[in-house]
């Protein structure tokens, strides 16, 4: 047997090995931490390191008594960071926790714009905000401005100038957290008061999970292999490992290795399917698909154009082996809505309200399909593509697309309300709405700044070596 795999393979041992102890000391420092401050801070950079998913059970328990204690902090950081933390669990904190940094005219102090670590917490913690809660939309607004004038004059030190930036460019509720741990590691070390078990167990989780992660890239790029080669369908794109990508930042964690699967494949299927109607297939070969999806049969193999038979038959393959492998109260069933490829065929213009109706009931997620929206206006558009829900709205009303994106933001600062506000009030399905989450913020990485990385993955090749590639330095 080659040595070199034999060291692997006591290294990785040894990581495990060395992770379970530092498990075990992390929750004797839960069970031993009994001021707020500390226990706030705590969880907070278990959350940050990304290995909260091991101590879902001390976080809990940590947060419902914070929630549940007396807490009387003038620390602008420590009551934003209290107010997050509960928030981002579900449970409730008023927007009045904030009343004692503003003055007589109920607006913010200007005494508390020289904090910057106390801004960046309220700046973030502002963005659970949900409907009817003007006064956090106020602090976003100021604590945004001190940041951006601090930002500016660089008088911020490393590592909260690195913070800052990012947060200016994506608030922390908002990232993506896999990404987000990567940068946070390498910053960890240099916080006042950092916990170094934490950070040496956050390196060898990652590195865990990384080699977890890229045993299941090399199977699903067999898989793609396999399937690319018996459809012969050229003109489809290749992208097994984006398809991956966005299903790990779904679901990263061991326990989800079947799942993350099934989800990176449902996303390579279904490119294939938006690949065919966008820009092959003709109206007509696209109701045969459309019908034979609906048949969900061997026997609507005959209905199908020559070049879409083989393509149908591994559907249905795939899909059988999904249901073998799932409970029975889990069969999925595959449904495609065609009124968007009747569109484009028909050269027809949806009003804006049309289109974001039929996005939202394709996507079966509301803040999903309205972020996807952001970044298929000035991209170009295939030869068949349907009108962009940008250029709908431009159609309708006249305008700008300046304007058609600033409606389409609003509409996406509207969900992510509706998002926040899912979080207080259905707590039973607050790992639910974490996915639902985690596939929003996925949307922004994807389709940050117009661009669509989905297509054109160059754009997130950084990304990708970071997560999948290059292993935390121990």
């Amino acid at each position: 047997m080659d040595p070199c795999y034999n060291f692997m393979q006591r290294s990785e041992r040894w990581m495990q090995e060395r992770a379970e102890k530092l498990r075990g000391q992390i929750r004797t420092l839960f069970g031993t931490c009994h001021d707020m401050s500390a226990r706030m801070n705590l969880v907070d950079s278990v959350q940050h390191l990304g290995i909260d998913h091991l101590f879902q059970e001390e976080i809990e328990d940590a947060l419902t008594s914070i929630h549940g204690s007396e807490f009387r902090s003038s620390s602008l950081y420590e009551v934003a960071l209290r107010f997050r933390l509960l928030r981002e669990h579900g449970f409730w904190v008023s927007p009045d926790a904030f009343n004692k940094f503003k003055g007589d005219d109920g607006k913010f102090r200007n005494d508390i714009a020289n904090d910057p670590k106390g801004l960046l917490s309220l700046y973030n913690a502002a963005h659970l905000l949900i409907h009817g809660e003007p006064e956090l939309e106020e602090a976003i607004s100021f604590a945004r401005k001190h940041l951006e004038l601090m930002s500016q004059d660089s008088v911020l030190n490393p590592p909260l100038a690195e913070q800052v930036k990012r947060a200016l460019s994506l608030p922390l509720p908002r990232t993506f957290k896999r990404v987000e741990t990567i940068c946070y590691m390498s910053e960890y070390e240099r916080e006042a008061g950092n916990i170094p078990i934490l950070l040496e167990l956050a390196k060898l989780d990652f590195n865990l999970l990384q080699h977890i992660h890229l045993e299941e890239l090399k199977a699903i790029s067999e898989w793609w292999k396999d399937l690319y080669g018996y459809m012969e369908l050229r003109y489809i794109r290749d992208r097994t490992i984006e398809a991956y990508a966005w299903s790990y930042m779904m679901f990263y964690e061991e326990d989800f290795a079947f799942t993350r699967m099934f989800v990176a494949k449902i996303i390579a299927l279904d490119t294939v399917m938006d690949d065919t109607y966008d820009a092959h297939a003709t109206i007509e070969e696209c109701r045969q698909l459309n019908t034979a999806i609906q048949r969900w049969d061997k026997s609507a193999i005959s209905i199908l154009p020559e070049y879409l038979k083989k393509f149908y038959i591994k559907l249905l393959i795939n899909f059988e082996e999904f249901e073998h492998q799932v409970s029975d109260n889990e069969k999925y069933k595959a449904v495609y809505l065609l009124p968007t490829r009747s569109w484009s065929y028909q050269k027809h213009k949806p009003s804006f309200k049309d289109q974001v109706v039929l996005s939202t009931k394709s996507s079966a997620v509301q803040l999903v399909c309205v972020a996807a929206m952001i970044g298929w206006g000035n991209r170009g558009k295939n030869k068949g593509d349907v009108a962009s829900s940008v250029e709908c709205y431009m159609n309708e009303n006249r305008v700008t697309s300046e304007v058609a994106f600033a409606k389409i933001d609003s509409l996406v600062e509207d969900e992510w309300r509706t998002t926040n506000q899912t979080r207080l009030e259905h707590g039973t399905l607050l790992p639910m709405v974490q996915r639902v989450v985690n596939f929003t913020v996925s949307m922004v990485l994807f389709y940050d700044d117009r661009n669509d990385a989905y297509t054109f993955a160059a754009l997130l090749r950084e990304i990708i070596e970071s997560l999948f590639v290059r292993p935390a330095p121990i």
